[in-house]
């Protein structure tokens, strides 16, 4: 058939296809553009959203208290977070640059010494014997077990300085988190509005109840996870310092690591104790084990105080976004990992428990159909 012989009709739809085409290619092209250019800074702006929400009823009630001034409770806001920030890593970097200079010094004087092993050591269950034994050796012969362990220690020491190259960016982009929170605070309700309209579009009529349902979701974790193991890290610190624990900011940050992975602080402060015991005093080594004690069992008191009612979201899915989130994006989506995989199973159930009440009511009704008898809820 020649192009005069189509159909007027098929012409023009083939055009509104070949438009459509179009269109869509560019659009699809736009925003995969503009994907790439915010793609190094999603994992900040996912973060800073995440603060937003979970600093807004303060925010609020700081408003408040000025008089209602949004802007200067959110200036106000962002200076406190900062200061959070920078001054517990301002510490832990002074507290690692005095203890690796402490340590080259001894070294360059060969004055460093590891003092030998409590005899109670041997009897410990399991790993007793083999850890006396390693012990006293390294107690009499310091060098011997270094030359022996040697690549690992040059291996372990590299990636410390490149884990201390990502902390230093990862700081970076959480100061750019906080400063995006404190833009979108004043500006809460048209985000909030602006969500809503999303989520209707790709839910339908449950659109707001959705938003409402993620803004909870994010405000327990935070509280419940991310809070707990800031609690957590900051008592350790404290206690590792009255205890005269060297290197004090390296092992309290990698308390706030373990809390924020769900995994048990005491892997850290547990050894920490067991060498607070080597070269302390009994009363001042045993007081430092039930403190560590008492950290390790807070979070069963302390999460259920923060994370509130109708947070149900497994450890197992909190572990696995702060690991995933982790090996992604770093220090900063060791963070936004457990929050966001616990909105998305939030949403998840969510819907399941949607399609089920569903699922249920046209069982119902088909039960009334078949049987007049039978009572359904409307009825």
């Amino acid at each position: 058939m020649s192009q005069e012989q189509v159909p007027e009709g098929d012409r023009t739809y083939q055009r509104r296809v070949l438009q459509t085409a179009i269109r869509l290619s560019l659009l699809g092209l736009l925003l995969f553009v503009c994907f790439r250019i915010v793609q190094p800074f999603l994992s900040t702006m996912v973060w800073g959203i995440i603060i937003a929400i979970a600093t807004l009823t303060p925010y609020e009630r700081l408003s408040k208290a000025l008089g209602g001034r949004p802007k200067l409770a959110a200036v106000l806001m962002v200076f406190v977070g900062l200061l959070l920030l920078i001054l517990p890593t301002v510490a832990i970097g002074a507290s690692l640059v005095e203890t690796a200079q402490d340590l080259s010094d001894d070294f360059e004087g060969k004055e460093i010494a590891v003092p030998p092993p409590p005899a109670s050591v041997e009897d410990w269950p399991l790993v007793g014997e083999k850890l006396y034994a390693s012990w006293n050796t390294a107690s009499q012969n310091l060098e011997s077990v270094l030359d022996r362990f040697a690549p690992e220690l040059r291996e372990f020491g590299a990636w410390l300085v490149s884990s201390m190259g990502h902390l230093g960016v990862g700081l970076f982009m959480f100061i750019i988190a906080i400063v995006i929170a404190g833009v979108l605070l004043p500006n809460a309700e048209g985000a909030t509005a602006l969500a809503q309209r999303v989520m209707t579009l790709v839910t339908g009529e449950r659109g707001v109840e959705l938003v409402t349902l993620c803004a909870t979701s994010v405000r327990s974790v935070t509280r419940g996870i991310l809070g707990v193991a800031l609690i957590q890290s900051i008592l350790a610190g404290l206690g590792m310092l009255a205890a005269g624990v060297p290197a004090t900011g390296l092992w309290t940050l990698l308390v706030l690591l373990l809390a924020v992975m769900q995994l048990p602080t005491l892997l850290v402060l547990g050894p920490v104790a067991a060498y607070v015991f080597s070269v302390n005093s009994t009363t001042v080594a045993v007081l430092f084990l039930i403190w560590a004690i008492i950290i390790g069992m807070s979070d069963n008191v302390l999460k259920p105080m923060l994370m509130g009612r109708g947070s149900d979201v497994p450890m197992l899915v909190l572990f696995l976004g702060a690991i995933g989130g982790f090996m992604l994006e770093g220090i900063i989506g060791l963070f936004v990992g457990a929050v966001v995989l616990s909105v998305g199973y939030t949403l998840f159930t969510s819907w399941l428990k949607e399609a089920e009440e569903e699922e249920e009511d046209s069982q119902n009704q088909d039960a009334a159909a078949a049987d007049p008898t039978v009572p359904t809820d409307a009825q």
